[in-house]
């Protein structure tokens, strides 16, 4: 895919995660590796629904902001995730409700945050990781993504929203929305006693479509 190309797709898919209400104001920042191994990144205080392809900040292989406007403060968030997992080629942070929401429950589970209820979170991002609460902007939000080695395609951060990991722009913006419906499912399903997957149901998913499971 050719940068011009790349380009347009981060603003499509963006306007599309905001349209739908996924992420809202100047919220959520989004970015991507280019063929020469450099990094697209969504502006600071720019809204997802209306991102210019041509003013994406523009980062050469070595970290050096080269072009376009000055980047998310978030930038030590997706630099973490790119610098310890080798598969990484996009990165996209959100601050979708119902995540947000149950990032705050009293019981939330900090190692395996969203409840197995359906395959498909598992088969799109293993296990995600709450985070505490860090200030926007915060180098510890970068400092304890490393902290978990590459080991995770994605994390949660408390009060706050999800930062996730995939192999290119349509891949990570798949997981994120997976991440996002299946923590309103948790949310509907609170007070219901709903039957979720078995331990060896789990198993077999993540056997059968080779999951990053137990880490």
């Amino acid at each position: 895919m050719s940068e011009t190309q790349l380009r347009e797709q981060i603003c499509v898919l963006a306007k599309s995660l905001f349209d739908r209400g996924l992420t809202h104001g100047s919220t959520g920042n989004i970015s991507a590796r280019t063929e020469d191994g450099g990094l697209l990144v969504s502006p600071t205080g720019t809204s997802f629904g209306r991102l210019d392809p041509a003013r994406l900040s523009r980062f050469d292989a070595a970290g050096q902001l080269i072009g376009g406007d000055k980047p998310t403060k978030e930038m030590p968030l997706h630099t973490a995730f790119y610098d310890t997992r080798s598969t990484a080629g996009a990165v996209v942070h959100l601050h979708s409700c119902h995540s947000v929401a149950m990032s705050m429950m009293p019981d939330a589970d900090e190692d395996n945050f969203l409840p197995a209820l359906t395959p498909y979170a598992i088969m799109k991002l293993g296990k995600v990781k709450l985070l505490p609460f860090f200030l926007p902007g915060d180098p510890a939000m970068g400092d304890a993504v490393r902290g978990l080695a590459g080991k995770r395609s994605a994390v949660m951060l408390a009060n706050h929203g999800p930062v996730v990991a995939g192999k290119d722009v349509e891949a990570a913006c798949n997981a994120v929305e997976e991440l996002e419906e299946t923590a309103r499912l948790a949310m509907m399903m609170r007070h219901v006693d709903a039957v979720g997957l078995s331990d060896e149901q789990i198993t077999r998913v993540v056997t059968e479509f080779n999951v990053e499971w137990d880490v």
